[in-house]
């Protein structure tokens, strides 16, 4: 990886740069990390084994809409955890942020994505909504008068993120709900705990079935970029939540978004950024846009290995970094 630049990651350029050395960089990262063989496929379910490992694909979508691309583009692949960022928009928009604070939690566990031990550090089972127990906790609360409501709901929330409509996969779904015992598990602790909404295995199930969207990386990065204006999607310019909203879901992926690493992550990308078992990232940079990555194989902390280099290299050389100096 070039270094030519690094230093001026410390630097807020204010701006992103114009089209043409956006897409000169994007370039540069795509091809300094397709053909990086670090990182193994997930196992968690059987069907995400599947995943063929040299395809990559990369989107940076702007406040404005506009959007750079390179590699598979047209591969799709399931959210899995990245949806949780925006479930927890669409239930912080519905039924307040106080009450996610008070029922989820907020705050970093420190411990794997799947850990049940994170339940019961404290005699309330609060975790944060970028862990599974956590996201389970947000999913139990989204509304509705019933399952099929409450179904509908967050789909076309999400679709709005990707504006366009977004569906189910079938086969991920089917695998994942016969084998997610560990997930079983932590519903049920927390209904223990009285800190689901409901009925344990409907947010279970509810939680699974949004794992199972499927998008591509220029549709993760569009709803990416939904946050970064503040809730408004650039593309279909839908207002899909507000500004309060969009703030504190980047607010609770800054801290947990990247899980154990969330703190890496930020010393080495300085942006909110979720990522999921199935090989997706997106990285938000507020009033600038959104980078999404989409590449399988994976660190030991279950994000991208592509996918993370991409981000600290182009976060250098794009300034996407929020907490960087005014230049």
């Amino acid at each position: 990886m070039s270094t030519d630049t690094a230093d001026h990651r410390y630097v807020s350029s204010g701006d992103l740069p114009g089209q043409d050395e956006a897409d000169a960089w994007i370039g540069r990262a795509y091809d300094a990390f397709r053909t990086d063989a670090d990182g193994t496929v997930s196992t968690v379910y059987p069907v995400l084994a599947e995943a063929d490992p040299d395809k990559f694909a990369m989107c940076l979508t702007t406040v404005d809409g506009a959007s750079i691309t390179r590699g598979d583009l047209d591969q799709k692949f399931v959210l899995m955890s990245v949806s949780k960022s925006f479930v927890l928009a669409l239930v912080c928009e519905q039924v307040g942020l106080d009450v996610v604070r008070r029922v989820v939690g907020v705050n970093p566990t420190g411990l794997p994505f799947n850990s049940l031990a994170a339940i019961e550090r404290f005699n309330d089972g609060r975790t944060n909504p970028m862990v599974n127990a956590g996201a389970i906790a947000t999913s139990s609360l989204v509304p509705g008068s019933d399952f099929e409501e409450r179904w509908i709901l967050l789909t076309r929330t999400m679709s709005a993120f990707a504006g366009r409509p977004l569906t189910m996969d079938q086969a991920t779904y089917d695998s994942a709900r016969t084998t997610n015992m560990r997930n079983r598990s932590i519903a049920y602790l927390l209904s223990s705990y009285g800190a689901i909404n409901g009925d344990a295995m409907a947010a279970l199930d509810l939680y699974t079935r949004q794992c199972c969207l499927e998008v591509t990386a220029s549709d993760l990065a569009v709803m990416g970029a939904t946050l970064a204006t503040g809730g408004v999607n650039p593309v279909t310019k839908e207002r899909v939540v507000s500004a309060h909203t969009a703030h504190a879901v980047l607010a609770i992926m800054t801290i947990a978004g990247m899980y154990e690493n969330s703190g890496d992550w930020f010393l080495d990308v300085g942006v909110p950024a979720k990522s999921g078992i199935s090989g997706g990232i997106v990285s938000v940079s507020p009033g600038k846009g959104a980078l999404a990555t989409y590449s399988a194989p994976l660190d030991t902390a279950g994000n991208s290995v592509r996918g993370v280099k991409s981000a600290i290299y182009l976060s250098q050389h794009l300034g996407l970094d929020v907490v960087a100096v005014p230049d």
